[in-house]
């Protein structure tokens, strides 16, 4: 997932980019290309944070705001998550009716799953919008982002997801639940207040800062999704042998999708991704007060 902002039309928004960051290893043992891949320009990053800022105008009921929506947000005291029984079914290979049955699914596994961390926690929950679309669509936060999978944009709280022939030749289910999982906690960033705390303070900080602020982000986004995961293994099919074959390959290869290091190195993400998923605790993924070596 990459985090972008743009100005348009005289307001903020703000635009979340994500991509599937590992291929993970079937049951069969060979190795499955990614599904997609963003890859912005570093002239990108420098307008990216913006569009978070004016997300925090139109938002409600938010406890925290600012810094302290991100270090101590009370969604970090709410607990591990119950099982989540997530039926999403299967995708057939080169089938787009399956992998949209199958996302939706997923999308409300991950809408049942954190609306009861949301209400523990005393934050107001809305579901987003999912969206399919076959063609680089544009939105109110901006044109389709070259290479993007799909994307996130707060401005209309809607998640864009592609549907590709290269998407569909890839039916591990796993690997698009992370996907889909990763996406979905970038809009609960934005409901609990980190996203636009993000915006605010990258806006117009110098690149390294931007930087380290979006491997904060992105990082915390790949924890939370590791958290869900755990939750639903059981119905997504999530085995621990196909869950180290993940943070394996993430390892090694989770850096090299991104041009720029804004969603930390491959060893970075995997320690982040094991942490949500061995603890099953958004206390875990609390990376905004953790060493900066952990987020690098």
């Amino acid at each position: 997932m990459h985090t972008m902002n743009s100005l348009l039309s005289g307001s903020l928004v703000s635009l979340a980019v994500t991509s599937l960051s590992f291929s993970p290893v079937p049951a069969a043992g060979s190795p499955v290309s990614a599904v997609g891949s963003l890859v912005p320009g570093a002239g990108e990053a420098g307008k990216i944070a913006a569009m978070a800022v004016a997300a925090v105008a139109g938002q409600q009921g938010v406890q925290l705001s600012g810094k302290a929506a991100a270090t101590s947000n009370s969604l970090y005291r709410t607990g591990q998550i119950s099982g989540t029984r997530c039926r999403a079914g299967r995708i057939i290979a080169g089938n787009a009716a399956s992998y949209r049955r199958f996302m939706t699914r997923v999308n409300r596994c991950l809408g049942r799953t954190w609306a009861a961390q949301f209400r523990k926690a005393g934050l107001p929950f809305s579901q987003p919008t999912l969206r399919f679309v076959t063609s680089r669509v544009s939105s109110p936060c901006g044109r389709w982002p070259t290479g993007a999978g799909g994307y996130y944009c707060s401005s209309n709280r809607t998640m864009y997801i592609g549907v590709t022939r290269r998407v569909l030749q890839n039916p591990y289910a796993p690997n698009h639940a992370q996907f889909m999982a990763h996406e979905y906690a970038h809009h609960l960033q934005q409901l609990a207040g980190i996203l636009p705390y993000y915006g605010q303070s990258a806006w117009q900080a110098r690149t390294g800062v931007r930087l380290a602020l979006s491997r904060r982000l992105e990082l915390q986004a790949d924890c939370l999704a590791a958290v869900f995961l755990r939750g639903a293994a059981r119905d997504l099919e999530v085995t621990r042998e196909h869950w180290e074959a993940m943070l394996e390959w993430t390892t090694e290869n989770g850096h090299k999708t991104w041009p720029t290091n804004d969603h930390g190195k491959g060893r970075s993400q995997a320690f982040w991704m094991r942490r949500g998923f061995d603890s099953g605790s958004p206390a875990s993924c609390n990376t905004w007060t953790a060493s900066s070596r952990s987020v690098s």
